[in-house]
């Protein structure tokens, strides 16, 4: 059975003390009434420093730019030669770790590969074959890449195992040189 609300009884309580008045709501954990909040107070204190800030012309602006740049390109040459100083102490302390650059300034690159051709004149094409393990899924990839090298005396022949240095350009395809033939096709 429902009630309505002229069966339920209700009671008033009055009393004699005085109501407070609603306080204002405080807007940050530890604020006092009367005090602004944190970010008010940042904000009053960014507007007044903003205020007090001297106004720049864009030659300023970036002659204080050039100035920390030149600061920082000093901070580099002196921190550089020290880098070097450490490296170079590691290498002789661990004189057995293998220093492999296959590739740097005045360095050229090498490859060994399989002749496929040797039909042209002082030209073979050569076959790069390159197992690699991809670097996400794990599984080994093979691709090969095809090389036009430079034989001067026409050493070389189909099937032999060659190893070919990088040159300046010969030709419109050829880039490479032949180093030296490894074994030879039987």
């Amino acid at each position: 059975m429902l009630e309505t609300p002229e069966e339920n009884e209700t009671t008033e309580v009055t009393t004699t003390e005085p109501v407070a008045e609603a306080a204002p709501a405080a807007t940050g954990p530890g604020s006092a009434a009367g005090k602004p909040a944190r970010g008010e107070r940042r904000a009053a204190k960014r507007q007044t420093a903003d205020s007090t800030r001297p106004v720049r012309t864009p030659e300023e602006r970036q002659a204080e730019r050039d100035a920390e740049r030149r600061r920082k390109a000093a901070a580099r040459r002196r921190r550089r030669p020290k880098e070097r100083a450490r490296a170079k102490a590691r290498r002789v302390a661990n004189p057995h770790q293998p220093q492999v650059h296959e590739h740097g300034p005045g360095r050229p690159k090498v490859r060994q590969g399989i002749v496929t051709s040797a039909k042209p004149d002082k030209t073979i094409t050569v076959r790069i074959d390159v197992a690699r393990r991809h670097l996400r899924y794990e599984k080994i990839i093979r691709s090969s890449s095809t090389l036009h090298v430079h034989d001067e005396r026409n050493d070389a022949n189909e099937g032999d195992i060659v190893r070919v240095v990088e040159s300046r350009p010969l030709s419109a395809l050829k880039r490479w040189r032949l180093l030296e033939v490894l074994e030879r096709a039987e």
